[in-house]
C-alpha cells in the first residue's frame, strides 16, 4: 500500500518472528574515581572463577651482615650509704635448739710420755724469832717473828711446825738466857727428842739435831716448868728456831694431794715428862 510518491509500500502484515538468543553481558565499566562501583555494576560482572593453584614457595633469602655493637656506656656514681636504722623494741625470737651432734669415736692411746720430776722440787724451811721474854710453860714456844717461812709449814701462832713430806730434816735453836736457869727441850709429837740446861745468869744455849719426819708430824721448842723458864729476848739479842726439810724419801708425790691431819691437843696436855736420867730424854722410845 503506497501513499503519496515516496511512500514505502504498504505490504500485507507479516508473521511475529521468534525471539532471538540472549547476547552475552558486556563487561563491567570502570569504577568511579572514589573506588565505588557504579550503580547495577555488580550485576554487570560475572561469576568468580575459580580458585587457582598457589605456586611454588620462593626461596630463603640471604642473611643479612651483623650490625656492629655499639661500646658499654660509662657506669653511674656509686649512691651514697644511708643512715642506719634505729633498733627496734624487742629482740627477735629465739631460735630452736639444733639436734645433738653425734659422740665421736675414742681416738687411739698415744704413747706414754717421760717421767715427771720427783719430790726433791718439794722445799720447806723456816725461821722464827722469839718476841716476848719468859714463855708460859706447859705449851710449844710460840717464836711470832717469822724470818723467814717457805710453805708455811711453820705457825707462828702455836709455835708448831708442821712437815709436809716424809723425808729427812734438820732443826737447831738458839736462845738467849737471862736472870734464871733455862731447861728446855726440842719435842717432836709430844716426846722430846733433845733438852740443853744452862745454869748461866746470861748467857747462850743452842743446839741442832737431824730428823727423819713422817707427813704431818709436829716439832716445837718447850720449856720445863716457871722456875727453870730464862729464855729471853730484847732489843740487842734474839732467841730464835729454825729447820728445813734436807731431801725427801721418793719422787711420789701423792702426799702432797691429801688433806693435812689435824692438829690433836694431848689429853695431859703439853707436860714435860717425867725422867729419871738425861739419857731416857735423848732416846724418845724410852719416854713415857
Amino acid at each position: 500500500c503506497v501513499f503519496g510518491p515516496s511512500s514505502v509500500p504498504c505490504w500485507p502484515s507479516a508473521v511475529k518472528g521468534e525471539q532471538g538468543f540472549e547476547g552475552r553481558p558486556g563487561d563491567p565499566g570502570p569504577r568511579g574515581e572514589d573506588g565505588t562501583c557504579p550503580e547495577n555494576c555488580e550485576s554487570l560482572m560475572g561469576p568468580p572463577g575459580p580458585p587457582g593453584i598457589p605456586g611454588p614457595v620462593g626461596q630463603r633469602g640471604l642473611k643479612g651482615d651483623t650490625g656492629v655493637m655499639g661500646s658499654p656506656g660509662v657506669p653511674g656514681a656509686s649512691g651514697q650509704k644511708g643512715e642506719p636504722g634505729s633498733q627496734g623494741d624487742y629482740p627477735g625470737p629465739l631460735g630452736q635448739t639444733g639436734p645433738k651432734g653425734d659422740k665421736g669415736d675414742m681416738g687411739m692411746m698415744g704413747m706414754m710420755g717421760p717421767p715427771g720430776p720427783c719430790m726433791p722440787g718439794v722445799q720447806s724451811a723456816f725461821s722464827a724469832a722469839l718476841t716476848s721474854s719468859y714463855p708460859p710453860p706447859g705449851a710449844p714456844v710460840a717464836f711470832g717473828r717469822v724470818l723467814h717461812n717457805v710453805l708455811w709449814g711453820y705457825d707462828p701462832e702455836t709455835g708448831l711446825y708442821t712437815a709436809p713430806v716424809n723425808g729427812t730434816y734438820v732443826f737447831s735453836y738458839h736462845l738467849t738466857v737471862y736472870s734464871k736457869v733455862l731447861v728446855a727441850g726440842l719435842f717432836q709429837n709430844h716426846r722430846p727428842v733433845v733438852i740443853t740446861t744452862d745454869p748461866a745468869a746470861l748467857g747462850t744455849t743452842s743446839h741442832s739435831v737431824v730428823l727423819h719426819l713422817v707427813r704431818g708430824d709436829r716439832v716445837w721448842i718447850q720449856v720445863k716448868d716457871a722456875n727453870t723458864n730464862g729464855m729471853f729476848a730484847g732489843p740487842e739479842t734474839s732467841s730464835t728456831f729454825s729447820g728445813f726439810l734436807l731431801h725427801p724419801d721418793s719422787c711420789d708425790s701423792g702426799s702432797l694431794r691429801g688433806p693435812m691431819p689435824p692438829v690433836e691437843e694431848p689429853e695431859d696436855g703439853y707436860s714435860w715428862p717425867q725422867t729419871s736420867t738425861q739419857e731416857s730424854l735423848l732416846d724418845p722410845t724410852t719416854a713415857p
